[in-house]
Parts: C-alpha cells; structure tokens; sequence
C-alpha cells in the first residue's frame, strides 16, 4: 500500500539538481594534471586510462582516480603478490639467460 503523501515524496525528489558528469576530455586533462607531480618525483606508469593511472616506484604502488564529478583520490599500496612474482621471474630468466650465453661462450672457446 503506497502512503498518503506520496505525490509529496515524489516532488521532493525530483526538485534535487541533478549531478552533472565531466566528459572524458575533462577527465584526461584533471589525470594528466594529477600526475604531473609524481612522474616528476620518479614514478612510472603502469597502466592508465582517461579516468584513472596505476603508477609504481620500487616497491610501491600509486592508483589515481578521477571521478565522475572531476575529484581526484589517490590511494598508496605495497606491490601485489603477482608483481612479486613476476619481478622474481624476470630475474631467474635474466640470469638463467647470462649463464647460458657464458657457457655457450665458453664451448666455443670465446671466453
């Protein structure tokens, strides 16, 4: 059963303003301004889109959002387990590769 004054609610609802967006242009430009600072300070993209960026330093992750209403939030993190990993194996490759040449070097009396 609806209430007695629901023509009451239903105009004080509609009389709120509605929240206007930024458009995408907006956004790109309010992210590129945000990072401006930490790519000066020796951050390094990740990954990025018009509304928001992944950045990263040594062992350190920065996500910079841009929200619909043009806000910028910044959040800091620690590295995920799959960087980690994937920094551990880029290692073993890199000296699994440097062993290799040296001993292949080494066959051929380079060395």
């Amino acid at each position: 059963m609806l209430p007695e004054n629901q023509d009451d609610l239903t105009e004080r609802r509609a009389a709120q303003p509605e929240i206007e967006p930024i458009s995408t242009a907006e956004a790109q430009a309010i992210l590129a301004d945000a990072l401006a600072p930490y790519l000066a300070d020796g951050w390094h993209v990740l990954d990025r889109s018009p509304a928001w960026a992944r950045l990263t330093r040594g062992k350190r992750n920065l996500d910079v959002r841009v929200d619909l209403l043009g806000e910028v939030e910044a959040h800091e993190s620690e590295l995920t387990p799959l960087q980690d990993s994937g920094r551990l194996i880029a290692w073993v490759l890199l000296l699994t590769s440097l062993l290799l040449a040296l001993a292949v070097a080494a066959a051929l009396g380079i060395l």
